[in-house]
């Protein structure tokens, strides 16, 4: 199949591109590679997909050097008329959303990045969509849309109307608007509730990347409300495996819609997160307490049942394991020990 993939400079977006290759499949990848954390990084992770960071023109394509069948575009889905001839040109089966603003705190300084990138540049998407037949559009949601929901584990029949960050609520509106799209126009989506992925070549403005490099430095890791949080951190191989189970899981209701959790379903406490990279790196946590930071939530827990039922989905990777690999790429990629 032919498949755009959106945001493939970014964490999730990389290794969806790498499994889909191995299984044969044809990749366009798109991504405006923004400065919202180090795009050294970013470069970093299409080279290692063949895309040179040389040949990386705005609106044009550069092709792997590694895989005939992946090609990469600079591009921001903001940009109607570009978005609009890519799909014309491109003749899309399956489009995998993973691009948009990202970063719960970073929407309390920044809320026009997010209303642009992950309202309009998704409004953008379903219109192609739409317009091209797409057969399944898959897309990022979060698990932040649960706000300061009581029920545990979060179920996907739970509310969702009471986003406690501004990121929370783009990602609540991408449910709606898909949901409008599949309704109206019969166009089959699928959101995917993202829990706290960690692994190698993950974003260096998330805990684990703060908390590693803060470790083998020396220095202080700030810990919110004190410790008190406890996070469903799923390890990045368990969640490309959910989202590939899910493409070739397309709705057929009247409706054609569907949302699930994709998450480890076993909560860790920060405190015994921290532990672990102290564990696995040899070196001791200097932990700085502070309080609750606004937009956080105390505890995501992912009931991963439905997309269990519907898919076979068993996350696999332990926390000891998720971790000792993240630690291994980590020491690799930034030289450090």
């Amino acid at each position: 199949m032919k498949i755009l993939v959106t945001g493939t400079a970014g964490f999730i977006g990389y290794w969806t591109v790498k499994r889909l290759l191995g299984k044969g499949h044809e990749i366009v990848g798109i991504d405006n590679i923004n400065s919202y954390y180090d795009t050294g990084l970013k470069y970093a992770r299409l080279a290692d997909t063949g895309i040179v960071q040389e040949e990386i023109k705005d609106n044009r394509f550069a092709h792997s050097k590694t895989n005939p069948e992946y090609k990469f575009m600079k591009t921001d889905l903001t940009d109607r008329i570009n978005l609009a001839e890519l799909f014309r040109q491109e003749a899309f089966d399956i489009v995998i959303n993973l691009a948009g603003q990202a970063g719960v705190r970073y929407s309390l300084e920044n809320p026009f990045a997010y209303a642009e990138s992950n309202v309009l540049g998704f409004l953008n998407i379903l219109e192609n969509c739409r317009i091209h037949r797409i057969k399944h559009l898959l897309y990022a949601s979060s698990s932040s849309v649960y706000g300061m929901n009581e029920h545990i584990p979060y179920s996907e029949d739970d509310r969702t109307d009471s986003p406690v960050s501004l990121y929370a609520a783009t990602k609540k509106s991408n449910e709606l608007m898909a949901h409008t799209y599949s309704a109206i126009y019969k166009l089959p989506t699928t959101g995917l509730r993202f829990f706290t992925v960690y692994g190698p070549w993950g974003r260096p403005d998330m805990a684990p990347s703060l908390f590693m490099k803060a470790v083998l430095d020396g220095q202080p890791i700030k810990v919110f409300n004190h410790g008190n949080l406890s996070r469903d951190f799923t390890y990045v191989d368990d969640i490309i495996t959910g989202v590939l189970k899910i493409m070739s899981h397309i709705p057929a209701d009247d409706i054609p819609f569907k949302i699930y959790n994709i998450g480890n379903s076993a909560p860790v406490k920060l405190l015994d997160f921290i532990d672990a990279i102290e564990k696995v790196s040899g070196h001791k946590a200097i932990k700085q307490m502070t309080d609750m930071q606004p937009g956080d939530v105390y505890c995501t827990y992912a009931d991963v049942t439905k997309l269990q039922e519907a898919t076979g989905y068993r996350p696999a990777i332990p926390i000891e394991e998720g971790i000792k690999r993240f630690y291994e790429w980590f020491v690799s990629f930034y030289h450090r020990k």
